[in-house]
């Protein structure tokens, strides 16, 4: 019975994570923040003088106009839970419908794998999403200057995105904020990716959580693409969560997936 019980545990663990995750509202490669900013371009004219807080500032603006164009939108997501040898524990495929303000709701279309993994993983995670959006569960875990200060730290490609590279330095010690890298898009200020770990330790059980989010552009909207988690746990190993945004269908008319969007999309372009 020792392999039940190390699952039963080693999923609570990675069920804390995940609801950070919800939290923070933040997904995407296996490529971690320092491996991605090791090959930073200074940064040029435009943006020598722009200082943490006005890029703030562009980037609540963008946030605040994207809120105002996004009435509603369908979409379709995939969760997977492995082991780092690529052990799959679970997936569940499920289809997400937003509306303005803040309506989600979650319709399974497909599941597979251990049943106690999706219960305790994968079904709490949805609720906690469903929960968080609504308000019930609110944390003041967003991307704000009352959270975070930034400091510019050079510019970067990302797939199709040239984009300003910051360290996100959280004001408090947190477990539902965060400690990492935020690259935003050089002509919308949008959020293109966002890599780091929580400011506070989760459980004496989690050695290290590491996430990364990658977002896509779908017509002149920023959504999420893909989410990546890793959790280290002691005595349990490695446990990583997947989610795979894609499908979208925004504002009654059709979207995309993340690889249709990086073949096409350019920086600046609509």
């Amino acid at each position: 019975m020792a392999a039940p019980c190390s699952l039963i545990k080693g999923t609570l663990m990675v069920t804390a994570m995940f609801g950070f995750m919800v939290a923070v509202g933040l997904a995407a490669d296996k490529t971690s923040a320092g491996e991605v900013t090791e090959n930073l371009s200074p940064l040029q004219p435009p943006f020598q003088s722009m200082t943490g807080d006005e890029l703030f500032r562009k980037l609540l603006e963008h946030n605040r106009l994207r809120d105002v164009r996004l009435e509603q939108y369908s979409a379709v997501r995939s969760y997977d839970v492995t082991s780092d040898k690529g052990k799959l524990y679970a997936e569940e495929v499920v289809r997400v419908e937003y509306r303005a303000p803040d309506h989600k709701t979650f319709v399974t279309e497909s599941e597979k794998g251990s049943t106690l993994v999706r219960d305790l993983v994968l079904k709490r995670l949805i609720e906690s999403e469903s929960e968080t959006s609504s308000g019930r569960a609110h944390r003041d875990s967003s991307i704000k200057p009352a959270n975070y200060q930034f400091d510019l730290l050079g510019e970067q490609d990302v797939g199709p995105y040239h984009c300003l590279v910051v360290e996100a330095s959280p004001k408090r010690k947190d477990k539902y904020l965060f400690e990492g890298k935020i690259w935003i898009d050089a002509g919308d200020y949008a959020i293109v990716r966002i890599a780091g770990h929580p400011a506070k330790s989760l459980s004496f059980w989690v050695n290290r959580a590491d996430f990364v989010r990658q977002y896509q552009k779908i017509g002149d909207l920023w959504l999420p693409a893909k989410d990546e988690t890793f959790v280290h746990m002691r005595l349990y190993g490695k446990k990583i969560l997947t989610i795979d945004h894609r499908d979208y269908a925004i504002n009654g008319g059709t979207g995309g997936s993340t690889q249709d969007q990086t073949a096409t999309n350019r920086p600046g372009e609509p």
